[in-house]
């Protein structure tokens, strides 16, 4: 099997780097809970997989060659990621109201540590779950995902040999890279939590990822 594996290193690594809403995802659910953080790394990588699959199957040509197919994917992406940050930002001003009763019960310091709250506090099978399906369907429903594999993917296959089997292997590959960044990631990030256990700070970074998903939301949708 012939394939330009340095230089498809380096546009994999570059694309990781750069953030965007798996990386967001990836990051505010790991200063929930690192498990949580995990899984959503989970999803968007399994994510990956189905858009592996549709590539090789050809699904993926389908749907890029579309425009009607390819806008509804785009906007089901953009309206998931709108979404995710209106619950966000609901989720914070709930916790802020929550905290004003509470001080007005106990007189309580307004900025004293906290628990997480309940993305925190759930079951382990409640984070796992929330986790992944965040990261899944991030992934999944953006058609930027289909057209890597469609488009720059197969730059670094040669002829001299199965193509299908150079994208899977080149996939794959992709794959496993993005398990062993959001995991890193992942470690660090979660270093963010005993910071954010102050309500103050945790109901502007809950604010602020919340804007930022509603913003890349409607750029995705505005995109040509």
């Amino acid at each position: 099997m012939s394939v330009d594996l340095v230089g498809f290193l380096a546009v994999v690594l570059a694309a990781y780097v750069v953030p965007g809403p798996d990386f967001l995802v990836v990051v505010r659910s790991a200063t929930e809970h690192s498990a949580k953080g995990r899984a959503a790394a989970l999803g968007a990588q399994t994510g990956l997989c189905v858009h592996m699959i549709a590539a090789v199957a050809g699904l993926s040509l389908i749907a890029t060659r579309s425009p009607v197919v390819y806008e509804a994917i785009k906007l089901l992406g953009a309206a998931y990621l709108v979404h995710v940050g209106i619950r966000a930002i609901l989720t914070a001003r709930r916790a802020a109201r929550q905290r004003r009763a509470q001080r007005g019960v106990t007189g309580g310091p307004e900025d004293a540590a906290a628990p997480w709250g309940p993305a925190g506090n759930g079951t382990a099978h409640g984070r796992w779950r929330s986790g992944f399906t965040q990261g899944f369907l991030t992934n999944v429903l953006n058609p930027k995902a289909a057209l890597f594999f469609l488009s720059v993917l197969p730059q670094f296959v040669h002829g001299g040999g199965s193509v299908t089997r150079q994208i899977l292997f080149l996939g794959i590959l992709d794959i496993l890279i993005g398990v062993v960044y959001w995991f890193a990631l992942v470690a660090v990030a979660a270093q963010l939590r005993t910071l954010l256990s102050r309500p103050r700070i945790r109901h502007r970074w809950e604010l602020a990822t919340g804007w930022l998903f509603i913003a890349i939301g409607v750029g995705v949708a505005a995109a040509a």
